[in-house]
């Protein structure tokens, strides 16, 4: 495969000459470390490194040319392919040198505010449970073939998409479920991606210190239905209970199917119970009635079971198959994660983070029929500072007492990002305590605890850092959790 093979499609300003375009590449990358002979280097401009400050590192290990949107800066000479999108050439360029993994893996895109982790969870399960050889990339981990991999963000970039599928395909698997951010597509990273079936989980207040508005937001999130550089989706999953849902602008050539509470709905649930062996429902479908029952805490999780539901059905799953998959998926990291040490009362993990995200996962913790809910939570930093004091307001309205502390400070003072949410925790007549040291703040709330009450620690969930200025400090929700119950006496013993 040549240069211009790799590039074909690609929107190239300058630089693809007939000798460069000629070329034979053996490989992408936009990591100049791991650049080898007859690789075409990627050069990004991110927030905190200059990638064309590392073409000439490429170079000397063999790089072919560099691709990059801005023209060749002074201090770097050889090949330089300047294009007008640089995350967009490089998603086409990795659709092109791995052609085959492209059309043999049908992938299924997840994106929304909330659920897409547990939801990419229950439809990977449902698939495996069909017998099908999957990968999952996801915010927890990338699972391949049934072997774990860290995950480094929510959505890889293109080429670390299009290597995992490559990596399927040879293993034998035919089937990818993966979770889109508004970040990755607004960004391009799965610009070219053909996709089998699009899910829409919900739109809610997330991220606004990057789109600026709901409305930039959502139309980012709309980029996983559209013909964006690829064939619209065939299927869409799409919540009809949500408000933004039924603004998707969807392609004539895409089947839909809406699934929720509501009459509309062609995937419905209905006499839902929540409680600690799980949540039962009715299911009912275009192809019947069906029984569902799955270990999963919470009531928010049916809305998760009717998106992987649904989402089989584009696969022309039948349907008891996909109920034995969601039966089957027990648990998933970090979402309503339960500690469990033999204390009298329940400890719940949760990664919560916004304000639904926070009244979801409390009315689901009311569901346990609870003594009393106590909570705690913190804000980000350097992040949309309007969520806080709407969390704060969603953690009085949900709680019988709160514990408001540091989630991932970042740059920020601690305190002051605690003193926004406070302002609208105050709003309410509900006992709070302040504690900005997070150990410290879990352990005020479980020593606070009494029989029959619920502690949830919100925020972090599967995350086992603090992002404090530019570091990041090991911390685990779940860990410390363990650790305090055990200095106050309690202890499961290992079966």
């Amino acid at each position: 495969m040549t240069v211009a093979d790799v590039l074909e499609r690609v929107e190239v300003q300058a630089g693809l000459e007939p000798e460069v375009a000629g070329r034979p590449v053996t490989g992408l990358e936009y990591d100049s470390r791991r650049v080898e002979p007859g690789h075409l280097f990627f050069a990004f401009l991110g927030q905190r490194f200059d990638g064309r400050r590392f073409a000439p590192e490429a170079r000397k290990r063999g790089a072919v040319a560099v691709v990059c949107e801005t023209p060749q800066p002074d201090y770097d000479r050889g090949p330089w392919i300047q294009v007008r999108h640089g995350r967009k050439a490089l998603a086409l360029a990795s659709r092109n040198f791995y052609q085959q993994a492209a059309g043999a893996v049908a992938v299924t895109g997840i994106t929304g505010t909330n659920g897409k982790t547990t939801t990419a969870y229950l439809l990977d399960s449902v698939l495996r449970a069909a017998g099908y050889t999957t990968a999952m990339i996801g915010t927890i981990e990338y699972v391949l073939a049934g072997q774990p991999r860290p995950a480094d963000n929510t959505t890889p970039e293109s080429l670390d998409v299009y290597r995992i599928l490559d990596e399927l395909q040879r293993a034998g698997g035919t089937h990818a479920v993966m979770e889109v951010s508004s970040h990755a597509l607004d960004q391009g990273r799965v610009y070219g991606l053909p996709f089998h079936t699009a899910v829409f989980t919900n739109l809610s207040r997330d991220h606004l210190d990057y789109h600026g508005t709901m409305e930039d937001y959502f139309r980012a999130k709309c980029l996983l239905f559209q013909p964006d550089g690829r064939p619209a989706p065939a299927h869409a999953a799409i919540n009809a209970d949500d408000a933004w849902g039924a603004k998707i602008p969807l392609a004539e050539s895409t089947k839909a199917l809406r699934y929720g509470f509501s009459a509309e709905a062609d995937v419905r649930a209905a006499g839902i119970s929540a409680g600690f062996e799980g949540v039962r429902f009715q299911l009912e479908c275009p192809g019947g009635t069906y029984r569902v029952e799955s270990p999963l805490l919470g009531r928010v999780n049916a809305y998760n079971i009717l998106a992987a539901f649904t989402a089989g059905l584009t696969y022309s799953l039948e349907p008891e198959a996909i109920l034995e998959g969601i039966r089957t998926c027990r648990r998933v990291p970090g979402r309503f994660e339960r500690i469990d040490e033999g204390q009298p009362f329940l400890v719940i993990v949760d990664y919560a983070h916004t304000d639904d995200a926070l009244r979801n996962v409390l009315a689901a913790a009311r569901d346990l029929n609870p003594k009393r809910i106590l909570t705690v939570f913190g804000c980000g930093g350097d992040r949309d500072r309007a969520k806080r004091p709407l969390m704060g307001e969603a953690a009085a309205q949900g709680s019988d007492f709160v514990v408001v502390t540091s989630d991932n400070p970042r740059s920020e003072d601690p305190l002051a990002i605690i003193n926004d949410a406070l302002v609208g925790l105050r709003r309410y007549d509900v006992p709070h305590r302040t504690e900005p040291d997070r150990e410290a703040a879990i352990r005020l709330a479980l020593g606070e605890a009494r029989a029959g009450d619920l502690v949830l620690i919100a925020g972090k969930g599967h995350e086992t850092y603090q992002v404090v200025k530019d570091r990041k400090i090991p911390f685990d929700d779940r860990e410390a959790a363990r650790r305090i119950l055990g200095e106050f006496g309690y202890r499961k013993e290992a079966s």
